[in-house]
């Protein structure tokens, strides 16, 4: 290779392939290569040749159907000879192997006597290494390819929700006791919801496609819908096709959240009423901070400009990234780090300043457990997939109660959520619009990342919470923002399924003020000015130049009014 200049041919090990089928792409360079090697040796060193031989055998690449690939030995002994992998015979399962080396070339369909001459190659390596008895490798070179004439896999009709319920049920009972006959699990799932959901998500997914010239194929998605009361998960969804029961991005897709992140960045100014208000006047000026490498992190928004002075509602609904990583460091980021973890994160949070503009990967799942938090108010619950599980005698052998804690100030969570309604009324989430009523209350927030390589959004009407994740499985850039592609399906899907729209739950202690632009107080009489809920005692009090002598008078006088019943 170093004499020609380039890869011209090459060798890989079991796992350097498996790196390279995982972590990288299947470019032809010797720097391509470097990596995998590297890779390959830390791999070797942190896993043992069992665990690696089994993550091989569950990925590798053995045939295509369509636009689906066949990987893993489990698909491929379905797809092959629909049946699963554990009743294959000698001469099925040698078939299987003798693929490894070119599931195209070797194609049982449309190559049976290449498949069966590589089948019976294996099949005398098997007997070689003693793994075969001679007689039994006789017996199956007498088979022809024996391939299933029914092409198609077969798949649950839910396969995403389906998985998520078996993964809560293998918390709570042994494997043997979910095999035995009787069992009824009454589950969450909205059947129409949960079909209106998937009908809408493939077809926005083919438009979005077409739309900004996406690779066929490529762009991959994943939705998890509960109800905002009660937290009971009903539809998920968690690959372009629903019905495909493989990997399940909704609850696998680890992915950066970006701007996902910033209500939590907000909630915890908005905690400290002494401090910050909705009206609270942040910089939205360049920011730049150095690392712990030594190199500098300069930031920037979106639109890459700066939209100075703004007032703290503004910078979240329109996702300004300045304006919020200085709050972010005027709040310190480990506090930001423990209110994501009041809100329901479980997964390790470094406290990088980069995590104030979403340098966290979570899964879809677990950022509606997150959102679940800011549509119940404050309070956490727990997401749910089943209801309950009994016995063949419908004894109930299992209950998952409603369990709700508060973990957040409700009236700090109030005005976040006011803040993520202006999203979607004058900030990114504005085009949700388009496809329901200007009348219908709405909250939410889109997210972004980095060269477009993710597309959230995350929000909630009266009824329903749904999160929406949208992005390639190679990590390259999906051309969709959060706005123009993740909060498309979700505007489809809500629109189809809600019928309430958001009414804030007003806590006792939160008072509605006008204020003008720059946050004085004001009054309805004030060209602009607008109508902002305050933790009470946070209310503005110096006032607007639009309000004269007497309308200073009459405010106090009222205000003093409003201070006599409140103290009754």
């Amino acid at each position: 290779n170093i004499k020609a200049g380039g890869v011209v041919q090459g060798g890989s090990t079991l796992t350097q392939q498996l790196v390279k089928n995982f972590y990288l792409t299947s470019e032809r360079s010797l720097w391509r290569k470097i990596k995998e090697a590297l890779m390959a040796v830390i791999l070797e060193v942190r896993y043992g040749k069992d665990e690696i031989l089994e993550a091989y055998i569950n990925e590798v690449f053995l045939g295509q159907d369509g636009e689906r690939s066949i990987n893993g030995f489990g698909m491929a002994s379905v797809f092959y000879f629909n049946k699963p992998l554990i009743e294959l015979k000698p001469h099925q399962a040698a078939l299987l192997v003798g693929l490894v080396k070119g599931p195209s070339y070797y194609d049982p369909r449309r190559h049976p006597e290449r498949a069966v001459k590589r089948r019976n190659l294996v099949l005398d390596e098997m007997t070689r290494f003693g793994v075969l008895p001679e007689q039994q490798r006789r017996i199956a070179k007498r088979f022809n390819a024996d391939i299933s004439p029914f092409k198609q896999i077969k798949s649950s009709r839910f396969p995403a929700f389906l998985d998520l319920v078996k993964r809560q049920l293998s918390r709570d009972y042994k494997d043997e006791d979910l095999r035995s006959d009787g069992l009824n699990i009454f589950s969450t799932l909205d059947y129409n919801i949960q079909t209106t959901a998937e009908k809408l998500f493939k077809k926005k997914l083919e438009a979005l496609n077409k739309q900004y010239g996406i690779e066929r194929g490529k762009l991959q998605g994943a939705m998890v819908i509960t109800r905002r009361e009660g937290g009971e998960i009903v539809a998920v969804i968690g690959d372009r096709n629903p019905m495909f029961s493989g990997f399940n991005r909704a609850l696998d897709a680890i992915r950066p959240i970006g701007s996902l992140v910033k209500p939590a960045v907000y909630l915890t100014a908005l905690s400290q009423p002494s401090k910050y208000t909705l009206t609270s006047l942040i910089d939205d000026a360049a920011i730049s901070l150095k690392q712990r490498s030594g190199e500098l992190w300069m930031p920037q928004n979106y639109d890459k400009v700066e939209h100075g002075e703004v007032p703290l509602h503004e910078a979240l609904s329109h996702s300004y990234n300045l304006a919020t990583v200085r709050l972010g460091m005027e709040l310190k980021v480990p506090n930001v780090k423990r209110t994501l973890e009041e809100l329901g994160v479980r997964r390790p949070i470094k406290p990088y300043p980069s995590l104030l503009l979403g340098a966290l990967s979570l899964s879809p799942i677990e950022v509606t457990q997150m959102y679940q938090t800011l549509a119940g108010e404050g309070f956490f619950t727990h997401l749910r997939s089943i209801q309950s599980v009994t016995s063949s005698e419908h004894l109930a052998l299992q209950r998952y109660p409603l369990s709700v804690r508060q973990v957040a100030n409700p009236s700090a969570v109030y005005l976040v959520n006011t803040a993520l309604q202006e999203v979607m009324t004058k900030g990114t989430g504005r085009s949700a619009y388009r496809q329901l009523s200007v009348n219908y209350k709405l909250a939410g927030k889109t997210g972004t990342t980095d060269e477009l390589r993710d597309s959230w959004f995350a929000g909630f009407s009266g009824d329903y919470l749904a999160v929406v994740w949208l992005g390639r499985d190679d990590n390259k850039p999906s051309k969709l923002t959060g706005a123009t592609g993740a909060l498309q399906v979700w505007s489809s899907v809500m629109s189809a399924i809600s019928k309430e729209s958001v009414q804030l739950t007003k806590p006792d202690d939160v008072v509605y003020n006008w204020v003008d632009r720059r946050g004085y107080r004001a009054n309805e009489f004030c060209t602009n000015a607008v109508q902002y809920p305050f933790i009470k005692g946070s209310s503005p009090v110096e006032f607007s130049p639009c309000v004269g002598a007497v309308g200073r008078t009459l405010e106090r006088t009222r205000s003093w009014f409003e201070s006599l019943g409140n103290d009754r």
